[in-house]
């Protein structure tokens, strides 16, 4: 089963308690396990993390101390002691995926040495698996405790710093795209270039002119999706009912994923995938601000999780029913010149860098085409070199008058000689015939009569 939106979130911890385990209908239970199929922590191992949480999901007692548990139990390595206590066909089945991970550790680390054409293929992988923080490199073949803290601490660190690395990944988007844009001006004409720059101040202007955004998480904000999205009577708005229609999943918190989706509608008013002007990568930078905005306000516990408790007293700040007007990514970019002037010369370094490489690799191209012209010549001299010495063998044995030697090596003798008239010779002296055949001028001795 995949990780739901708060096990994504803190881990071991949340998971079980956000899916009850009384359900009183199939088809729910199936609609949530598709839902949960769907979501990625975006973690390279991911995978391996999930069917650890899976597995430890089927044990009673760990499941039992996971839902008292509280996140503070959770990242200072107290639940992890638990795991002494879980049944042994757990335990077997954890060996096996530690097991596996180490293996395909060990594959990705064998693929990055020979692509780096490292010929030290000998060195220690207990020593290159440390770079691997999420298990115990020391101990490869059995999941303990601390394999279990181990990747409980690692994953959370992971986490918080995922949307950084986000928004660090949407500047190089918005630079590459800038620098591109420059260089496409670059080569055309005064005429043209003037033209396009018209077309594309255009644009620009054509995206900002959008309806008011509203704060998110703002009561103008949340009525809005009350109406429009729920379809209920402005008039009847209340926190509490929006919390319960909004926690899809009914385990009592809006996670990133549900509060995401209240985003969509203050979204629409910016951002339409018909549109020129409207970059969709612009608009999941904009949800995923949206939803920073609203943890930061919301969230006080710092578990990247909104409790109705939490919700409910966001809504008696001040700053729910008087916001300040929301400030989409237009206003203001997303880097500065002397970024993207960083930015242009890294792309310079790595175009001159491949350009290298690829002379590199054309040299080497010539140079087998050469070697293989060379050793085609080599094998074609050696075939000569051969029938040379087998014409000289044929020529030198028919100078000693030896019949010639077939292709295996037996004697060929020579074919009847003819007369100038064409008729067969007559051999007018056989002993002279045999010496030129090589055959004995007398019959060999004691050989059976017949009578």
């Amino acid at each position: 089963m995949k990780l739901e939106g708060a096990w994504v979130l803190l881990l071991l911890a949340i998971s079980v308690s956000s899916v009850p385990i009384d359900r009183k209908e199939v088809h729910q239970e199936v609609k949530d396990e598709e839902q949960v199929e769907s979501m990625d922590t975006g973690l390279y191992y991911d995978r391996y993390l999930r069917e650890v949480i899976e597995v430890l999901e089927t044990d009673p007692h760990f499941r039992e101390k996971l839902q008292t548990a509280n996140t503070e139990d959770i990242k200072n390595g107290r639940l992890s002691k638990e795991l002494d206590l879980v049944s042994h066909n757990v335990r077997t089945r954890l060996d096996e995926l530690k097991r596996q991970e180490v293996s395909r550790l060990r594959m990705l680390l064998k693929a990055k040495l020979d692509s780096t054409n490292t010929q030290s293929l000998q060195m220690d992988h207990a020593s290159l698996l440390k770079q691997f923080e999420h298990l115990d490199p020391n101990n490869q073949n059995a999941f303990e405790a601390k394999d279990l803290e181990l990747l409980i601490s690692t994953a959370t660190k992971d986490l918080e710093n995922y949307d950084a690395e986000r928004h660090e990944e949407f500047k190089r988007y918005e630079m590459l795209k800038e620098h591109e844009r420059r260089e496409y001006l670059k080569g055309l004409d005064q005429e043209k270039r003037e033209k396009e720059e018209q077309r594309m101040q255009e644009l620009k202007n054509k995206h900002r002119e959008h309806p008011k955004v509203n704060a998110p998480g703002s009561v103008a904000q949340l009525r809005e999706v009350w109406e429009e999205t729920d379809r209920l009577d402005p008039k009847e708005f209340n926190p509490k009912t929006f919390f319960k229609l909004h926690d899809t999943n009914e385990d009592g918190v809006l996670d990133e994923q549900e509060l995401e989706a209240l985003f969509t509608k203050e979204l629409e008013k910016v951002y339409n995938p018909k549109n020129e002007e409207d970059d969709m990568m612009e608009m999941e930078e904009e949800r995923l601000r949206m939803r920073e905005h609203v943890m930061k306000n919301v969230d006080t516990n710092k578990d990247r999780l909104v409790s109705l408790d939490e919700f409910l007293k966001s809504t008696e700040k001040k700053e729910f029913n008087t916001p300040k007007e929301w400030e989409t990514l237009d206003a203001k970019p997303a880097y500065t010149e002397e970024e993207l002037q960083r930015f242009e010369a890294e792309l310079r370094d790595k175009e001159e860098e491949l350009k290298r490489k690829e002379d590199t690799l054309r040299q080497e191209q010539e140079l087998l085409k050469e070697r293989g012209k060379a050793l085609e010549a080599q094998r074609r001299e050696y075939q000569q070199a051969v029938l040379e010495m087998s014409q000289r063998q044929k020529d030198q044995a028919a100078a000693e008058g030896q019949p010639p030697a077939g292709p295996q090596g037996e004697l060929q003798f020579r074919p009847p000689q003819h007369d100038d008239k064409g008729k067969v010779a007559v051999v007018e002296n056989v002993e002279d015939a045999l010496v030129q055949n090589n055959l004995p001028a007398e019959p060999p001795q004691n050989l059976p009569t017949h009578t």
